[in-house]
């Protein structure tokens, strides 16, 4: 097996969890801690490989600063409809890998309360660590889909057998939602395919979309050349697809990223006067936000955090929802740029209801998790604005410098989100082990109690306050500054969310560790933090302090990336706002009269 050969380094990374989840599957009968040793070193093992990408000197390593796609390769899976087996990682996947591997670890190690199956518990917990993963590093759409799929069943099993008295109906209704996000995505990627075409990018184009590999030195148009020559599966179709005239669909993420951007292929009208780019954008952006989750698709949030086991919970928290927020800046935004510039206002409006009303659902909650999981909607919603702060049009210039600092904090908000909301829930799955209750106005006096439980557990609620030197300040404060050159409003009302949620994480702080006396039951409970539960809770707490006053540490490998996709989506505002405004075609004739030269010269 050869590590420095990227296909086999990221292979191995997203299946080493589901291969270790098969060797469980077919072991003998052994304890329980066991699998759990077992499915932890997996997790451990994943963590490791993910960790190897930092290494200076190994062939796979991610290169800060560089904001293309490394370390990318693709192999045929289904030639005959254009799928491959393509995957890639940038500044925008790249830290959501690390910290999915990281988590992963954590949780593990948090499971070590369930006793109830296992052995199943552990096979579905790696299948579920293998969708997560492959969703990142997916770039042809066909695969995407597929291990977007793949995280469904794990996650529905694990809330409906291992949760709470209410299970089944969590565990149903998060199905149906994501059920129903994945149909409207499976048809927008019906639509983009059947009307994408790989004749219409040209070389350098194809080059970006990673079908043509350029040797170092050489032009794009030679290596086009050269690759048209080949023996591949993909380059023979485009040659016969020229001569006979005939369109190439293709699944590949970055090639219709180009096509939406540099084409027209996609704004074709095809219901009531919008396009297949407008509507492809809504399908999308529903199935992506339904996983955020944003107001009014956010129900199935709460009931599935208070029902599911703790380990669950930080996974639900600390990573599913950031699929949501991937799928946005990935996918939706690079395909569909024009109907993302017309819906920018909506997409803001959509993040900035979300904070709010999650914050007063957290205010109005008595159950310490269900408080939790509305903090999260609230949280998330500045991720969905941050990304929707079109800036750069006409009144600032086309400067792209504010949107720049939007996107940066919602993806560093995922980040800094993902350490604070698992630890949070961390925090209540400990007490809620050891007195079997969540309401909040039974706590009190707990740091009486539990000293250093409470010391941890305060400095985590910090950290997802938004408190200055945690990690969750940074993101917020960029997406709120990035606002206010957008809509002076939005920034207000965003900037005003951070009373709210000083008001309920306060509150919860007051109402659960300070005070004179416990209220609950199970008083003899409450026991000092364990060893294992303190080895859980460090990790936590440092990279919340490390992410809050050392950012560098991953804005060196996000910031090019997403600087590079907002100042391409930037650069084509002046052709949509003349057209937005209806008082001037020429900027979208501009792009079909260069779609037709080239058809021409295919012919």
């Amino acid at each position: 097996m050869n590590l420095s050969d990227p296909a086999v380094y990221l292979s191995l990374l997203v299946f080493l969890p589901a291969l270790g989840g098969l060797v469980l599957a077919v072991l003998p009968r052994f304890s329980d801690d066991a699998y759990k040793l077992i499915t932890l070193g997996v997790t451990i093992v994943t963590f490791m490989l993910s960790l190897g990408l930092f290494v200076q000197g190994n062939e796979v390593n991610f290169q800060a600063g560089v904001a293309e796609m490394q370390n990318l390769f693709q192999v045929d899976w289904i030639p005959s409809f254009g799928i491959q087996y393509l995957m890639g990682i940038d500044g925008i996947s790249f830290p959501l890998v690390v910290l999915t591997t990281f988590l992963c670890v954590v949780s593990m190690g948090a499971s070590w309360g369930i006793n109830k199956h296992v052995k199943a518990y552990c096979v579905l917990y790696l299948l579920l660590e293998t969708g997560i993963i492959g969703v990142f590093l997916a770039l042809d759409f066909f695969l995407f889909y597929v291990f977007w799929e793949v995280m469904l069943l794990p996650m529905y099993f694990l809330i409906g057998i291992w949760g709470g008295p209410r299970r089944e109906y969590a565990a149903i209704k998060f199905f149906l939602y994501t059920l129903l996000g994945s149909i409207g995505m499976l048809i927008a990627i019906l639509m983009l395919y059947f009307n994408s075409d790989l004749r219409q990018l040209d070389p350098q184009q194809l080059v970006d979309s990673g079908i043509v590999a350029v040797a170092e030195g050489e032009s794009a148009s030679d290596a086009f050349e050269a690759w048209k020559s080949g023996e591949t599966t993909l380059a023979k179709q485009f040659v016969a697809a020229e001569s006979d005239d005939q369109p190439l669909h293709t699944f590949n993420i970055l090639a219709l990223q180009q096509m939406g951007q540099h084409t027209t292929l996609f704004n074709n009208e095809v219901f009531l006067g919008k396009s297949l780019q407008w509507w492809a954008f809504v399908l999308l952006f529903i199935g992506f936000v339904i996983k955020v989750p944003s107001v009014p698709l956010h129900t199935w949030l709460p009931d599935a955090h208070v029902e599911a086991p703790t380990p669950i919970s930080m996974i639900l928290a600390g990573i599913l929802l950031k699929l949501g927020g991937y799928g946005i800046i990935r996918i939706c935004y690079p395909i569909c740029p024009e109907a993302a510039y017309d819906l920018a206002y909506v997409v803001c409006c959509i993040g900035v209801v979300s904070m709010v009303w999650g914050a007063f659902s957290a205010l109005a909650q008595t159950d310490f998790k269900r408080m939790v999981a509305y903090s999260s909607v609230s949280h998330m919603g500045y991720v969905v604005l941050g990304f929707g702060v079109w800036s750069a049009v006409g009144g600032t210039g086309y400067d792209p410098q504010y949107w720049k600092m939007g996107v940066n904090g919602a993806m560093y908000q995922m980040i800094g989100h993902g350490i604070s909301s698992a630890g949070m829930f961390f925090m209540v799955g400990i007490v809620y082990d050891r007195v079997h209750h969540r309401n909040l106005n039974e706590f009190g006096g707990l740091f009486a109690k539990m000293p250093i439980y409470s010391g941890f557990a305060v400095g985590i609620f910090f950290a997802g306050l938004g408190l200055p030197g945690l990690c969750g300040f940074i993101g917020e404060v960029l997406v709120v500054l990035s606002v206010w050159k957008y809509s002076i409003l939005l920034a207000v009302i965003s900037a005003a969310v951070v009373i709210l949620t000083a008001g309920y994480i306060l509150w919860a702080i007051q109402r659960v560790y300070l005070g004179a006396e416990y209220k609950g039951p199970h008083e003899e409970a409450l026991t000092p933090i364990t060893m294992r539960e303190l080895c859980i809770a460090a990790p936590l707490m440092f990279f919340a302090v490390l992410f809050g006053i050392y950012p560098k540490c991953v804005l060196d490998y996000m910031q090019p990336s997403v600087d590079r996709q907002v100042e391409q989506l930037a650069a084509l505002t002046e052709q949509f706002e003349p057209a937005a405004g209806n008082d001037d075609e020429a900027p979208l004739a501009t792009l079909q009269l260069g779609q037709m030269a080239k058809l021409q010269g295919n012919d």
